[in-house]
């Protein structure tokens, strides 16, 4: 939906070519000199809707003070026109403006008619975005870190796709490691084991019950018959299998966590298709490299990294970034404007060498957005969590979505900014009170559908729209919710343009607020029959708006609570 359709961006034109009008008219100026007029919402409601500093911005050109230009452009407005209820003068030369709550009335029509797309918007003009997130190793379970980095980030893509950009969700696997290597070694001492055979676990081996889980397996479905492979084909077949087997959980965890990707990036395919040899070969041709001490540096510094990096070690192995040059430099290639990637809190000062990486190819490392996301600490009966009940073992995302469920997870991860650490109170997550944000949101879509249960069966149902009296919202609470309801398509923007996700997570609380608020001080079926369907209309719009958001967020929109 693009922005001037919105009611709340009409009148903001309107105001803006009625000021414009009146200064004209003041015969102050001409209109080739007119500055850009600016609207601020004031932060006291008492100043009005909309406020202006057109009058100082004119001072030098019209040759008088701003009060008295302030008052000759109000004495020209054309009130109506713009829907100005009025316009007073206030300090030196701000004018404030009332609007007739009237400008509002099409936001109900608007919302409803566009539904589930109400809030969308085409402001990021179809640019092409790539956003890569969680890619924890295949090596276990998703812990924390990784639950907030797919809550926000998947949120995020939402909104981008909400906000008209085209959407590519990635997640890398790394299974080149040495990680992998442990991992295919200590199901292989485990199927051993299994089979009474003497074997010892790798030391930096994976020692969780869900090895001795996939050994038993082997052991049921192969019995001895992998014994007899040889050590280089059973290597390779066991870190297949393990990954197949940590990689199908983690699907499975994501999938629970409603959180899909479009591409699974294999690190080992870089390899393969020899990636990783063609970028240091791009380097090496730039001039980017230089041998020192048996090792091969890339020259970062140049590029505002605060020392160089080793790309390959003087035992010839590659250092981590080797593989990740080569991983940014496909996603490059593929034509982008932007590259999202959301990382841990460890891994902040990494940035500047990526950056520094790709700007060495040539790529402008600006397209390149890296989003920190922080530390979450679990908290419970007062006190801070660190292992599992169940398993006596670290937290995982799967103990916390047993624990509270997905809704609470998906809205309190979200909640606060990504690059801010999290406290999460499991308790307040679990409560059926006002005092957790998400029963909050989520009662208020209910108790609206509970209303129109109640509506339905007196027998009143919604006719065409345009047959509605929107005259009969009159309360401040209606004109709050109906203001409220308009702004979802600039906080879809805002959000999408600033990469915060946690901005609608405040936009739908103070939504719900203001229809609780209303809910406790008017009737919404009342004697006057024309009243009636204008407050459901207008709780119609609410309800659809809360659950565009929730959605946006991966949180459902529940009927009845």
């Amino acid at each position: 939906m693009k922005q001037s359709q919105n009611p709340l961006a009409l009148v903001n034109e309107r105001v803006i070519e009625a000021i414009a009008d009146a200064i004209i008219a003041t015969g102050l100026v001409q209109r080739e000199e007119l500055p850009v007029i600016v609207l601020e919402v004031p932060k006291d409601k008492a100043h009005g809707d909309l406020a202006t500093n057109a009058a100082m911005q004119l001072t030098k050109i019209a040759k008088r003070n701003p009060r008295q230009i302030a008052e000759a452009i109000v004495e020209h407005l054309d009130l109506s026109k713009a829907s100005i209820e009025k316009a007073e003068i206030a300090g030196p030369g701000f004018i404030n403006f009332t609007l007739s709550k009237s400008y509002l009335y099409p936001v109900i029509a608007l919302s409803l008619e566009q539904g589930d797309d109400y809030g969308r918007t085409d402001a990021g003009e179809g640019q092409k975005v790539e956003v890569e997130f969680v890619s924890a190793n295949p090596t276990g379970s998703l812990h924390l870190g990784h639950a907030r980095g797919a809550a926000v980030g998947d949120a995020l893509c939402n909104v981008l796709d909400f906000a008209g950009y085209s959407v590519t969700r990635e997640y890398y696997i790394n299974d080149a490691g040495n990680q992998v290597a442990n991992l295919s070694k200590s199901i292989e001492a485990r199927y051993l084991q299994e089979l009474g055979q003497p074997a010892e676990m790798p030391e930096d081996g994976y020692f969780g019950e869900d090895i001795k889980g996939f050994a038993k397996e082997l052991v049921a479905e192969k019995g001895e018959s992998l014994l007899e492979m040889t050590p280089g084909d059973r290597a390779a077949f066991f870190r297949t299998y393990g990954l197949e087997k940590e990689l199908d959980k983690i699907k499975r965890d994501l999938g629970r966590f409603r959180v899909p990707f479009d591409i699974w990036f294999s690190e080992t395919s870089l390899y393969e298709t020899g990636e990783v040899l063609r970028a240091l070969d791009e380097l090496r041709d730039r001039g980017e490299v230089y041998e020192q001490e048996g090792a091969t540096w890339l020259h970062t510094t140049k590029y505002g990294d605060d020392k160089d990096r080793v790309l390959i070690k003087n035992d010839g192995t590659y250092t981590y970034l080797t593989p990740d040059i080569a991983y940014h430099r496909d996603k490059y290639a593929r034509g982008y404007d932007k590259m999202i990637n959301i990382w841990g809190a460890d891994h902040h000062g990494y940035i500047p060498r990526m950056k520094a990486a790709m700007a060495s190819l040539g790529n402008d490392p600006g397209k390149l957005v890296v989003l920190i996301a922080q530390m979450v600490s679990l908290f419970q009966d007062g006190e801070k969590v660190k292992m599992s009940k169940r398993t006596g073992k670290a937290v995982t995302m799967e103990d916390l979505m047993d624990e509270v469920g997905v809704d609470a997870i998906r809205y309190f991860f979200t909640m606060r900014s990504m690059d801010s650490h999290l406290d999460f109170d499991m308790d307040l997550a679990v409560s059926t009170s006002n005092e957790n944000p998400v029963f909050y949101v989520q009662y208020a879509h209910a108790r609206i559908c509970s209303v129109f249960r109640q509506a339905e069966e007196q027998g009143i149902i919604l006719p065409e729209l345009s047959a509605i009296d929107y005259s009969k919202l009159t309360a401040e609470h209606e004109y709050a919710l109906l203001r409220k309801v308009g702004e979802l398509p600039f906080e879809v923007a805002l959000s999408a343009e600033g990469y915060a996700p946690h901005r609608l997570i405040r936009y739908v609380y103070e939504l719900a607020a203001l229809f609780h608020s209303y809910y406790k001080a008017e009737r919404v079926i009342t004697e006057d029959a024309a009243q009636t369907l204008a407050r459901l209309a207008l709780l119609g719009s609410v309800r659809q708006s809360i659950a565009n958001v929730l959605r946006l967020v991966g949180v459902t929109a529940p009927d009845r609570m």
